[in-house]
């Protein structure tokens, strides 16, 4: 009964596949795509790594621990320096702040750089050459053979860097690369007291040697009591599959919400249908068919295509999960990403597309049950459907049940109830927004408007209306895209409005002594204001209350968080706070009293790492002197501004002698004079860099542009989804529409009112749909910048016009093409009831 009833309706059923076909293939598109990167991450974890063993610290290996080293049986051994610093390129005058890598040895061991020419990365150490990163061989149009000072030496650019191990091609946005051979670093004048310098250690073993076990065993209890890092293989495969799954979540969770979205289409359409299934049914039952019967019907039929859409999803999403390597490559450490064809994304794709698609269609299905036979006889007979049907609260709590352990078997966290919730939470203030919209039609409706804007005004509450499923479908996607594009705008301005109003927008540090008051004066010269001249000292924690590392350490129950001694301290010495702290517990001491005790400031957030308080004694050693304080107060920080923040502020009269350096605040008014002031720093004193805000903005833009796009084109499932849910929803109601469309010919109307009916009908239900979104997505963007970013919100005006639209043409588009057969259908046939 089921293949003979679908006989004449094959075409109108199809449609609701179309629905949930776009949510199966983005489920299995991620799904494939995490599959295949995780395994090439497996494949490739040596050379992401680029070697077997990696020792990491911010200091230089002592001479103690060098003979331990050295004792380690490697095959091939390589270390760099890592530092930023300002470059210069002669060829244009263009400077840049830039992450120097300083090399000695054949690094990488494994995999390899990628460079143009392909004989760079061979030849660079050769010679005073450099490999520069092809952000900023693009940025400053440079070629190689031209030049690039690195502190005070010049050297020859031997060719551009295109990939490395391990780095993401977005990593050239945020901090482009600099490698240069470490034979030379010496006479740049770069490594200087006070430098930031970051010092790593290559070693490569034989297959023979069990790496992860020597690490564990022998290397880590020695080298991370002396505060420096261990990475192996297997820890950064584990560390990168992590960062990697966590992304895949939150891209199947936006491809989840395409399915759910299908889904509510598919529930519409079974609604539509069933109810033109009605006569059918009633005679079904006068034969002496069960309510069951008759429901078993029509579910055998939803399985089947809905198994077929599945198959259909899951061939497309295999297809698109070629298409994603190139969406997210920025943000891939790998060049290139398998696309081999994944069975278990394949059916986890299909099974969840199903399992979730009868749910939902069980929803409308259970009335067929109650149909009685008496619609045979009469057809303004009403089924009894007072009370609600139990096994309807028993669908609901598998849909629930559902949407939880798919969230949980993505995640793995019993938290993931909350996704089921957020998203019920988000359908309900969906649904209810278009009911009350279909109220507010109704109750207020424009009695003296014209007959035109009445009849389509009308078909929004009239029975059978889409306005419910257009809001709920079409509103989510329009929610998402204009949600990006509010937070966009707002963290922009937020960089923005750090430039403005007099406020910094350039820092310059890793100031020498003998250097500052050159530098002061050079600020002077180009009409710089100085804002903060700010001496920094570096030390480190040597006991907390008596405690050291090694007491801390051993004492299990003890709350002192162990980076509070690996940390390399950079503090100041100051007789005022700035205008972004504020003292939340204690006293400021602005300098050293006649007691003699040292009282120092800590921040917030530094207070609860030390488990310290008001009179707790710190001891810090300052090139090995020892300096015993005592915590005076504890601030709270704004970190938002482009300003010095120091987690430790120490009085003055204590750290004047110590060895230091100096950071200046200022602020440049153009382009043309931050330029003029960089170029002429960088040439007088190259060891000094600079933070420009400029270039903080454009990097903030580039970042973000890239993140909104990969959304975007998850968020398009869902826009897209809704677009079927409206093509499938006019078509399986074309009937109803085209009796109602023969019975206003009948009493007078023409084609052209006719027309004009059904256009304003589908303007009002898209822009209604898609003002829904957009006031959401105005709510949510401001409650975001207020609670979680803590910064004004940025309604933008061109980007919420766009959206607008562009989503409602679509619907006007789509729905005046799937009714054009409304204007052309003879009245008599409609009459007669002959239309299929």
């Amino acid at each position: 009964m089921a293949w003979r009833d679908s006989r004449r309706n094959r075409g109108r059923l199809s449609l609701f596949i179309s629905s949930i076909v776009l949510g199966i293939a983005a489920l299995v598109a991620i799904n494939s795509f995490s599959e295949n990167l995780q395994k090439d991450i497996n494949n490739e974890a040596k050379s992401l790594l680029g070697t077997d063993l990696l020792v990491d610290g911010n200091q230089a290996v002592p001479d103690s621990l060098m003979p331990f080293l050295d004792s380690l049986d490697s095959e091939a051994r390589a270390r760099a320096m890592n530092f930023v610093s300002m470059v210069y390129f002669p060829k244009n005058g263009g400077t840049r702040l830039a992450q120097v890598k300083a090399m000695e040895g054949d690094f990488p061991f494994y995999g390899k750089l990628l460079t143009d020419p392909l004989t760079a990365k061979d030849t660079y150490q050769d010679g005073k050459t450099a490999l520069v990163d092809k952000t900023l061989m693009f940025q400053f149009g440079l070629e190689p053979g031209d030049s690039i000072q690195i502190g005070g030496q010049m050297f020859k650019i031997e060719g551009q860097l295109v990939g490395a191990p391990g780095r993401a091609g977005i990593a050239g946005t945020i901090a482009p690369v600099v490698y240069m051979p470490m034979q030379y670093l010496k006479e740049t004048g770069l490594v200087q007291e006070g430098s930031r310098i970051f010092y790593q250690y290559y070693f490569k073993f034989s297959e023979e040697t069990d790496v992860e076990k020597l690490a564990k065993e022998t290397v880590k209890p020695r080298m991370s009591a002396a505060s420096f890092g261990i990475d192996t293989v297997e820890e950064r495969k584990e560390e990168m599959g992590k960062a990697f799954s966590q992304m895949a979540v939150f891209l199947n969770l936006i491809g989840f919400i395409a399915l759910l979205l299908g889904c509510i289409g598919v529930a519409s359409s079974v609604h539509i249908y069933i109810k033109d299934k009605i006569s059918t049914i009633a005679i079904m039952r006068c034969l002496g068919a069960k309510g069951t019967t008759s429901f078993w019907i029509y579910m055998i039929q939803v399985l089947m295509l809905g198994l077929i859409g599945g198959v259909i999803g899951a061939a497309l999403g295999s297809v698109i999960q070629v298409v994603l390597p190139l969406v997210i490559g920025e943000f891939l450490p790998l060049e290139n990403v398998s696309n081999d064809i994944s069975p278990s994304a394949i059916a986890g794709g299909i099974v969840t597309g199903l399992g979730i698609t009868v749910l939902f269609a069980m929803l409308p299905l259970l009335a067929v049950r109650n149909i009685s036979p008496l619609r045979t006889l009469r057809a303004s007979y009403d089924d009894d459907t007072s009370g609600r049907d139990p096994l309807q609260w028993l669908v609901y709590l598998a849909i629930f049940l559902f949407m939880f352990g798919f969230a949980y078997w993505q995640t793995g966290d019993w938290k993931s109830f909350v996704f089921p919730i957020a998203i019920g939470v988000g359908f309900g203030v969906l649904w209810g927004i278009a009911k009350l919209l279909t109220w507010s039609v109704r109750r207020f409706f424009p009695t003296k408007a014209s007959y035109v804007l009445r009849q389509s005004v009308a078909n929004l509450y009239r029975p059978n209306n889409q306005t419910v499923i257009l809001v709920v479908t079409i509103g989510l996607g329009a929610l998402l895209i204009t949600l990006l594009f509010f937070m966009r705008d707002t963290l922009l301005n937020q960089v923005q409005m750090t430039g403005t109003g007099g406020q910094p927008n350039m820092i310059v540090f890793d100031i020498q002594t003998p250097q500052r008051e050159a530098i002061l004066d050079l600020a002077k010269a180009n009409d710089m204001p100085v804002i903060q001249d700010v001496p920094v000292v570096t030390m480190r924690l040597d006991n907390i209350d008596g405690k050291t590392k090694d007491v801390v350490q051993a004492d299990s129950t003890s709350e002192v968080e162990g980076w509070v001694f690996r940390r390399e301290w950079r503090c100041t010495y100051r007789d005022t706070l700035t205008e972004s702290e504020t003292i939340m517990e204690g006293e400021f001491v602005p300098e050293v009293g006649a007691d003699g005790i040292i009282y120092i400031s800590i921040s917030d957030n530094v207070a609860d790492g030390l488990n310290a308080e008001i009179g707790t004694n710190v001891t810090f050693n300052v090139q090995g002197a020892l300096i015993e304080t005592e915590v005076g107060s504890i601030r709270e920080i704004e970190f938002g501004k482009l300003q010095t923040n120091f987690f430790v502020v120490f009085p003055k009269g204590v750290l004047e002698q110590a060895p230091q350096f100096h950071v200046m605040v200022s602020r440049t008014v153009s382009e043309e004079q931050s330029a003029g002031f960089q170029q002429a720093l960088v040439k007088g004193f190259p060891n000094a860099s600079v933070i420009d805000l400029t270039q903080i903005l454009q990097a903030v833009e580039d970042i973000l542009g890239k993140v909104t796009f990969v959304i975007r084109f998850m968020a398009l499932f869902s826009i897209l989804t809704g677009l079927l849910v409206l093509i499938s929803s006019v078509v399986l109601s074309k009937f109803q529409r085209i009796q109602e469309s023969v019975l206003l010919r009948t009493l007078g109307a023409s084609r052209s009112q006719i027309l004009w009916i059904n256009a304003l009908e589908y303007f009002f239900l898209g822009s209604l749909a898609t003002l829904t979104g957009i006031g959401l997505a105005v709510i949510a963007g401001w409650l975001q910048a207020k609670f979680m970013l803590d910064t004004p919100f940025v309604f933008s005006w061109i980007p919420t016009l766009t959206v607008f639209f562009a989503i409602t043409g679509l619907t006007v588009f789509i729905g005046m093409f799937n009714s054009r057969e409304v204007l052309s259908k003879p009245p008599l046939e409609v009459l007669r009831k002959e239309v299929g």
